[in-house]
Order: C-alpha cells, then structure tokens, then sequence
C-alpha cells in the first residue's frame, strides 16, 4: 500500500502519528510527515486506522 499525505491538508492533529508512529510523525509545525511511503501487510491494519482518524483527510492510501 502507497501512503501519502497532504501537507497542505494537515491540520495538525496528531492522530495519525498516535495510530501509526513508525508511519507517520509530524514536523516542528505539527504538520504529518510521512515516514515510509509503502506500508507491508504488517502495517496495514495500523495505517488503515491512522488514515480514517485523520480528521483532515490528509492521509490517502492507494
């Protein structure tokens, strides 16, 4: 799965770095970066949940 995130988006909320934090953190800004831009089977569940809290819809996976 292609993780992405849209930085522009991004209110800064967090939940995506608190469902995912080997996926997701944010900058000194609170803005979400993205740490791995492919997220394996063991990932999917976490990544998946971290995409649906996101309160923004900053995070998209395809």
């Amino acid at each position: 799965m292609h993780v992405t995130a849209d930085r522009d988006v991004c209110v800064g909320a967090g939940q995506c770095v608190r469902a995912a934090p080997d996926v997701f953190d944010q900058d000194e800004e609170g803005i979400v970066l993205v740490l791995r831009q492919q997220a394996g089977d063991d990932r999917r569940e976490i990544t998946e949940e971290a995409a649906a809290v996101c309160p923004s819809g900053a995070v998209r996976l395809t």
